[in-house]
């Protein structure tokens, strides 16, 4: 549905389309209330479970008016309700991988600052351009480019590393999307040599890994990290070899289905391996592009000096997994001792997958001669039931309010004060992406966002 309104727009506006002439080919975009799009680009082609090949040059033009495919994937009923998407936002393709670009349409007489999204989801849910995270407000806003990439999940992105099946191939994906971005944004406007990432949840643990990954050196100079659940990204490997063994025999002409089917057994297979199976697929150090495990660390010093950081969490991060856990609801909602139970729950659980790395990843950034700050949304905080919860960042930072309006995460804010405290939140993290530099201390009202300077 979303694609038919946009084809439907582009039409309209078809004999004034936007051209870009680039190294990737002329790109034909479209308009959209203030911002130029360009969606839809394949940055590159993948054989399943091998490495992705950056696109060729196109010596046809490439019509950019359709929104980026999702990648394949098991949809999530209860993240659907959270976030208000419906099933039919969900269109997958496997084979391409697609980015999607968005400026403002006024000119600007410097090359603007370019930010890339990487979405989150656990690493098997989501796609770039779903409604929910349109980034056109944050474009026009602020006078920024946004790329929004879509890259491979689960069992095809983000196992690997048995039976000669690469590890970490939706990493690989995303290089080779900041390859094209580095290629091809300045011939669009952009500022190749002003690239900040911003993910958020399996988004900001990527971005993070990106640092230290191999072939990402001068693709981007800044990064945003978003709720990312550093606290269980270690001590894996046992974990991943009994997922494996799940894997390894499934052929790798299966059909579509049934992989995604295989996918659902892989996961169950991580249970017994505490809080780190509630995201069993992910990265894999001492698999290419990344360090060992036991070399992260110093990786991440040796790049600390040529990135900018500002990374943080809510709140009540694991108030959404609560939430969305029919079991844990149900202690929740028992008489007298139920809300206290899970609350405590959650603050322990928030402090040991978010909290204490997030700490300890920008101590050590600034330590190691970074710019690092450190951020706290407490957006609603103590508000039932989420409160500030995992993803609440996201309806301040994009979309509209009415891509928001059948979420039940913010079901009954007040639209005025989404718009306005978004807006501020926006502003804050494109004042980041423009120069590295925020305030030693600030914030967004009392009890919506804090920040400060990491020493």
């Amino acid at each position: 549905m979303r694609n038919d309104e946009l084809n439907d727009r582009a039409e309209l506006n078809d004999h004034d389309a936007p051209r870009f002439t680039t190294p990737a080919g002329e790109i034909i975009g479209w308009r959209d209330c203030g911002v130029i799009r360009a969606t839809g680009i394949c940055y590159a082609r993948t054989q399943r479970f091998c490495a992705p090949k950056d696109e060729l040059p196109s010596t046809a033009p490439i019509q950019a008016t359709e929104w980026s495919p999702c990648s394949p994937q098991n949809l999530i009923p209860e993240l659907n309700a959270v976030l208000g998407i419906s099933a039919q936002a969900f269109s997958p393709c496997e084979g391409a991988l697609h980015l999607s670009v968005t400026l403002p349409e006024n000119p600007s007489p410097t090359p603007r600052p370019v930010m890339v999204w990487i979405h989150g989801g656990s690493y098997v849910f989501g796609a770039g351009d779903l409604p929910v995270f349109d980034v056109r407000p944050l474009a026009l806003e602020q006078d920024v480019i946004i790329v929004a990439v879509t890259y491979r999940l689960g069992l095809l992105g983000f196992l690997g590393g048995y039976a000669n099946r690469p590890a970490n191939l939706g990493l690989l994906d995303m290089i080779s999307a900041l390859r094209w971005v580095n290629t091809n944004i300045a011939a669009m406007g952009g500022d190749p040599a002003n690239v900040t990432l911003f993910g958020q949840s399996a988004g900001g643990d990527a971005a993070a890994h990106l640092m230290i990954a191999e072939g990402t050196e001068g693709l981007f100079q800044r990064v945003i990290i978003q709720s990312a659940p550093l606290g269980i990204s270690r001590g894996r490997e046992n974990m991943y070899a009994k997922m494996s063994q799940q894997a390894a025999t499934l052929n790798d002409d299966a059909p579509l289905d049934e992989i995604l089917r295989r996918q659902t057994q892989v996961a169950e297979a991580a249970r017994g391996f505490g809080l780190k199976a509630a995201m069993p697929f992910g990265t894999q150090y001492g698999h290419y592009p990344l360090p060992t495990e036991a070399g992260a660390d110093a990786a991440w010093r040796r790049a600390a000096a040529k990135i900018d950081l500002f990374m943080g969490y809510t709140a009540e991060e694991n108030a959404l997994f609560v939430v969305i856990s029919p079991s844990l609801m149900r202690l929740r909602n028992t008489p007298l001792v139920g809300e206290a139970l899970c609350k405590a729950m959650e603050a322990v659980t928030t402090r040991k997958v978010y909290i204490r790395d997030a700490h300890k990843f920008a101590r050590r950034h600034a330590q190691s001669g970074g710019r690092a700050y450190l951020y706290r949304l407490d957006w609603c905080k103590g508000r039932y039931p989420f409160g500030a919860a995992h993803t609440i960042d996201l309806p301040l930072l994009l979309g509209e309010p009415f891509s928001w309006q059948h979420a039940d995460l913010v079901k009954g804010v007040d639209e005025a004060t989404l718009l306005e405290h978004g807006q501020r939140m926006r502003e804050l993290w494109a004042d980041f992406a423009r120069n590295g530099q925020l305030a030693a201390t600030g914030h967004i009202e009392p009890q919506v966002l804090e920040w400060w300077e990491v020493s």
